[in-house]
């Protein structure tokens, strides 16, 4: 049984149901909310606020004699006021979220993004809710090929159900629409498998008109406010035109700039924890065949500071929660003097039910169909997850 088990029993607080697949906001409400209002948690939670900084104490990180000895310090502005706290460690959990791909090709900015600012949107929007009116009747373009975008497209196709005049369009850069798709009924975890599923059908109706591959390159507005979104697609110039709102779905990247102080490690490429780089590139992997890992693949030159969750992906598109869940657990073990616990790494993450191959080796994985993770051990060709 988990502490935060025990406490919720202990203050007879409901647990959730374990059977049932949670929205986000469930999680917080029926889980995190209660969890963080017990007196055992309540008071070392500092809400509404901003790690500016983190290093050691009075050390700037060019110096190293008696370094890993001193307290690190994290420099904090709550509101108006700046404080300054001191810790044994630290573990960044801070994501990638609020820290979204732009548009454009080659992960920079499109011509035109930052001017066109107001009609996009980052992530998820609640469609079918607070920003209902944003969307219903006007033709909206969803940039990206996972499943953010699947998700918002399906919204948007439910607001579509009730207004016919609401419009969908999609772009993407996978060179084939089956790479959206995923796994369907094949994907170990079902609710995942089903938004492939749904996307396809809704594809196949018409309802939403696809670009792809489409690579964008700028964005331009009329004096209408109409946007114009203008990219290469089969080496040729395309443009989509006539778009009122744009859902921008194309991945997020880590932000570093609160750890110039720290001594921190990520891979050239995905900007990851350098030791999980190999399991979890997209180049080699279709979402990441990672084994077990924790306290250990993931310490960093610093002693006692380590980066976990989605953020230890870098800019790798797909992080599960039971990973992060196993990377805290076993992290902290660790730095409680656990050390047997933190070594004992019990993580087996859902196979997609898709591969993807490289043209090395194409026979081999064919002949490997099934993606058994035993099976294609030491083989960086093929990847399932």
């Amino acid at each position: 049984m988990t502490i935060a088990k025990e406490l919720l029993i202990k203050h007879e607080i409901p647990l959730p149901i374990e059977d049932e697949l949670p929205l986000g906001g469930e999680i917080v409400s029926q889980y995190l909310a209660p969890l963080s209002s017990l007196p055992e948690f309540k008071p070392h939670i500092h809400l509404n606020s901003k790690v500016i900084s983190i290093g050691r104490k009075g050390l700037d990180k060019v110096k190293t004699f008696g370094r890993e000895d001193i307290p690190f310090v994290i420099h904090v502005q709550e509101g108006n006021a700046f404080h300054m706290y001191e810790t044994k460690a630290v573990i960044d959990a801070t994501g990638t979220w609020q820290n979204p791909n732009p548009i454009g090709s080659g992960g920079i900015d499109a011509e035109g993004e930052q001017e066109a600012k107001n009609q996009i949107y980052y992530g998820i929007p609640d469609v079918l809710g607070k920003n209902r009116k944003r969307y219903e009747g006007k033709t909206t373009l969803v940039v990206g090929g996972g499943h953010s975008a699947i998700n918002a497209l399906l919204e948007l196709a439910e607001l579509q159900k009730q207004n016919e005049n609401t419009k969908l369009v999609w772009a993407l850069r996978k060179n084939t629409l089956s790479e959206a798709y995923g796994g369907k009924e094949n994907d170990a975890l079902p609710a995942r498998g089903k938004l492939g599923s749904r996307i396809q059908e809704l594809v196949q109706t018409g309802k939403v008109i696809v670009h792809t591959p489409l690579y964008i390159h700028s964005i331009q507005r009329d004096s209408n406010h109409k946007l114009s979104v203008l990219g290469v697609k089969d080496d040729e110039n395309h443009m989509i035109s006539g778009i009122d709102e744009i859902i921008s779905n194309t991945g997020s990247r880590p932000n570093f700039n609160m750890l110039k102080e720290i001594r921190h490690a990520s891979d050239p490429s995905l900007e990851s924890v350098p030791e999980l780089a190999e399991l979890i590139d997209p180049n080699i992997h279709s979402c990441g065949t990672v084994r077990p890992h924790g306290e250990k693949e993931l310490r960093q030159p610093e002693k006692n500071f380590y980066i976990i969750g989605a953020k230890s992906y870098g800019r790798a598109p797909t992080f599960l929660l039971a990973t992060g869940y196993e990377q805290a657990r076993s992290v902290v073990a660790y730095l409680t003097g656990d050390i047997e616990s933190s070594e004992q790494v019990q993580l087996r993450l859902p196979e997609t039910g898709v591969c993807s191959i490289s043209n090395v080796n194409k026979k081999e994985a064919t002949d490997n169909a099934s993606c058994d993770s035993e099976q294609l051990e030491g083989k960086t060709t093929v990847g399932c997850c």
